[in-house]
């Protein structure tokens, strides 16, 4: 991703977010959201509340790692949720972030991973 001259870090990462939901369409919405719960950027349809997701992903990630650490099993890489009408994902963005996506039912796991990883890797600069 090159972003233009005078963007700002929020209007790049949005564009980045847009830029996965438009590559993979299975994806639905996404956010970037900080481990204090706070929204940094997001690509989110009307009616879900940002404020919501950004609480709620952040407190995912850090009972993940939690969860993780007690049960021996190193390193947290990622927080999968699968719901009758969809998956949520969530994935670090550094130390100080993480990357929500939420996509269909029907959706290819492997691709939505791989272009979040791809994602993340861009995001984890803008951070």
């Amino acid at each position: 991703m090159t972003a233009p001259k005078g963007k700002s870090r929020t209007d790049q990462m949005v564009a980045r977010l847009r830029e996965m939901q438009i590559s993979t369409p299975d994806i639905e919405a996404s956010a970037v959201v900080s481990v204090d719960g706070l929204i940094m950027a997001s690509s989110l349809p009307g009616g879900i509340e940002e404020d919501r997701v950004a609480a709620m992903s952040a407190a995912m990630l850090s009972l993940g790692e939690r969860i993780a650490t007690e049960l021996g099993r190193k390193e947290l890489e990622q927080v999968y949720i699968h719901g009758d009408k969809g998956h949520v994902f969530v994935i670090a963005v550094g130390q100080e972030a993480v990357l929500t996506v939420l996509c269909r039912e029907q959706a290819k796991t492997g691709m939505v991973l791989l272009d979040m990883k791809r994602a993340v890797a861009e995001l984890a600069k803008l951070v």
